[in-house]
């Protein structure tokens, strides 16, 4: 008998490779399956007579198999489906290539539901690898609005939405963290119905109102997280770190660069801020390439002259390796000893050490700046003085991480560290205040000087050779080159190449006598370190790698980047992609190749084209990509929602006043034990 806290491995009958692809998503039993939401929809409704298909037509159709013939191709060696589909108007094909198994699954004579694109040239009209269900009471993944869900390799679609129909019964014993109130004041559905809709809709209205729900349900906790981490600020101190100008000058003077305008603004508001005893809680935005982490250096030299330590926290190893080099070399100058701790490297002043080592290091104050993934909050950590947090990227930074830090940072009394957060995904002010709206705000909108703009082109698929040509003539150059691929498996649905099938063929194929390296996000951390490192070293020409680069990566000597399957990518997601080039003295290029050439496509390149504004651009991926219920992925940045996206502003507005009444009135939500139980859990945050 499964339960709502049932581990995935139990879960599933597709084997422990399956279990191990949930895991990976971050799901772990079955409510969090529950919660796993779809990215979109695609709704396979309308089934037409067969008599009216056309060549180009993406179809539901619904009739009886009359004939099945499984053979081998044998110019092509792989394994043919065929199958002969009747209704009462005709009959069509229906082929799979490589797919032995729907033979055996299919019999003739079965009443079967198939959806696809209906194709013509080598075979007469047909449907190439249709998905396809036998008809029953309950249709599941086609002849309904049929969810997509984001996914790892080896598995599938149709494995994930079986699941879903095993454990959606147990809905009905999840708590509504929604208190009645609110669900008879907003006409919520209850949770139960809104987990069955978003994941199986009987149609779009209700679909609509169940994502509604949801979202609603997900930003309140957000909020109240937030309300929650303010009282808690508000009622400890911190240390106040005296503002100390002779050695910040020095500091300043040493670098190799001149801060921009921009830079010094918002250093100064953060050298401000922390020489008080009320806990700073700032965020430190700047488009890509802006100089934040060297803005935040400044804070920490500041804090090191008063004697305090400080700790910066990134979301992947990649990062982290990235900042402490990064760091290393900006504060060797003003003696500053920077750690780095994650789950497999530990150093001091890049010499590799034992954890027990630099924990006692952190512990006696012999460490200045301690680098890490969410590693830095390990029990066993505790620091001499700690003065000052930054968090770069992608994490949210609640209640119990501030309880957390406030155990670790020093053992002479309770203090709060004063916390940075620093993001390069561009918000729209207005986006900023509203969703951040007890956040002191500092953006950084100039680049250093001296960097010369990347030019960004558009091809068209037939330019793939012209792309390569610039390849080469770059690496010829003594330069090097990104490829980035937005899936790590090929998809043939999507028509999208695979890093992997692409690092092997521009390998052997295509660039033979480059060495070309392969960087994803399901590699081991260290391996995605060292393969970078060697990248940073020139020991690569050419990175074909996934989005894993998208944040942070610098590698000065990168001057051209490709990008394959451009139309996948947000227009935000793109301009990081394209902040990893041009971070040099040399001329940059980035090359936008999409597989589709949509209207809608075309305009959301070209204004890539024709802009390097980040906040420019981000203002614009709102207004381009809309809120699309039933289409079209859309991110959430590094505010890691799970439904709601950024496109919601008016129902942020709304929930921010419901949030505001439910904390004034019972701030320990005492009245509504579900509620405090959920804004609980979601305050968690694991590495």
């Amino acid at each position: 008998m499964i339960t709502l806290q049932t581990p995935a491995n139990q879960l599933t009958r597709y084997g422990k490779t399956a279990a191990s692809r949930l895991k990976f998503l971050g799901i772990t039993t079955a409510t969090d399956l529950l919660r796993y939401y779809p990215i979109r929809y695609q709704d396979l409704r309308e089934v037409v007579p067969i008599q009216t298909v056309q060549a180009g037509d993406r179809i539901t159709l619904r009739g009886k198999i009359e004939l099945i013939t499984n053979r081998r191709s044998w110019r092509r060696r792989m394994a043919v489906t065929e199958v002969l589909l009747r209704d009462s108007t005709g009959a069509i094909p229906l082929i799979w290539f490589n797919q032995p198994y729907v033979g055996k699954i299919l019999k003739v004579g079965d009443e079967v539901l198939v959806a696809g694109r209906a194709e013509e040239g080598n075979y007469p009209l047909h449907l190439a690898n249709p998905t396809y269900e036998k008809v029953r009471r309950e249709q599941t993944h086609v002849g309904r609005i049929v969810p997509f869900y984001a996914l790892t390799h080896d598995l599938s679609q149709k494995q994930l939405r079986a699941l879903l129909r095993l454990v959606l019964p147990l809905a009905k014993q999840l708590p509504d963290p929604l208190p009645e109130s609110i669900r008879q004041e907003q006409r919520f559905m209850p949770l139960v119905q809104a987990l069955t809709a978003v994941h199986f809709p009987a149609d779009r209205q209700q679909l609509v109102a169940a994502r509604r729900r949801l979202k609603f349900e997900e930003l309140l906790l957000f909020v109240l997280q937030l309300f929650a981490t303010k009282a808690l600020v508000a009622s400890t101190p911190a240390p106040a770190i005296p503002f100390n100008e002779q050695r910040v000058r020095r500091y300043v003077k040493s670098l190799p660069f001149t801060l921009t305008d921009d830079q010094r603004k918002a250093a100064w508001e953060i050298l401000r801020a922390t020489d008080r005893n009320e806990p700073m809680n700032r965020l430190l935005e700047g488009d890509v390439g802006s100089g934040k982490t060297v803005v935040a250096s400044l804070g920490m030299v500041n804090a090191a002259a008063a004697g305090f330590q400080s700790a910066l926290m990134a979301p992947t190893e990649v990062l982290a390796s990235q900042h402490e080099r990064t760091l290393r070399t900006f504060l060797a100058p003003a003696g500053l000893t920077v750690g780095l701790l994650t789950r497999t490297l530990r150093t001091i002043n890049g010499v590799a050490v034992t954890k027990p080592k630099l924990l006692n290091a952190a512990a006696a104050g012999e460490v200045s700046v301690l680098v890490g993934t969410h590693a830095v909050l390990d029990d066993a950590l505790t620091f001499s003085k700690l003065g000052l947090v930054v968090v770069d990227e992608q994490h949210r930074f609640g209640v119990e991480q501030r309880k957390q830090l406030r155990r670790q940072a020093s053992t002479e009394g309770a203090f709060l560290p004063h916390l940075l957060s620093m993001t390069a995904t561009p918000i729209p002010r207005s986006l900023a205040l509203t969703v951040y709206g007890d956040l002191d705000l500092s953006i950084i909108k100039q680049l250093p000087a001296g960097r010369p703009a990347v030019t960004t082109r558009r091809l068209q698929p037939n330019q793939r050779a012209d792309a390569y040509a610039a390849i080469r003539e770059e690496v010829a150059a003594g330069h090097q080159a990104f490829v980035i691929c937005p899936l790590v498996e090929e998809s043939d649905r999507l028509g999208v190449k695979a890093a992997t099938d692409e690092h092997r063929r521009l390998r052997e194929e295509i660039f033979p006598n480059l060495r070309v390296g392969l960087l994803h996000g399901r590699l081991p951390g260290k391996k995605k370190v060292e393969v970078l490192e060697r990248f940073r070293d020139r020991q690569l020409d050419v990175l074909v790698a996934t989005a894993v680069v998208e944040v942070g990566v610098d590698v000065p000597n990168a001057t051209l980047m490709l990008i394959e399957g451009a139309e996948r990518f947000g227009l935000a997601q793109l301009h990081q992609l394209r902040g990893r080039i041009g971070r040099g003295s040399a001329v940059s290029t980035c090359l936008l190749l999409a597989e589709s050439d949509t209207e809608r496509v075309r305009q959301r390149l070209d204004a890539l084209v024709q802009s390097r504004d980040g906040f420019h651009l981000a203002e614009l991926d709102l207004k381009l990509r809309g809120p699309g219920e039933l289409s079209g992925r859309l991110q959430s940045g590094f505010l890691d929602f799970k439904i709601a996206t950024l496109h919601d502003l008016e129902l942020m507005n709304e929930v921010r006043d419901v949030a505001k009444q439910l904390f004034d009135e019972d701030p320990g939500l005492t009245r509504y034990p579900e509620l405090r139980a959920a804004v609980a859990r979601a305050d968690v945050h694991p590495e």
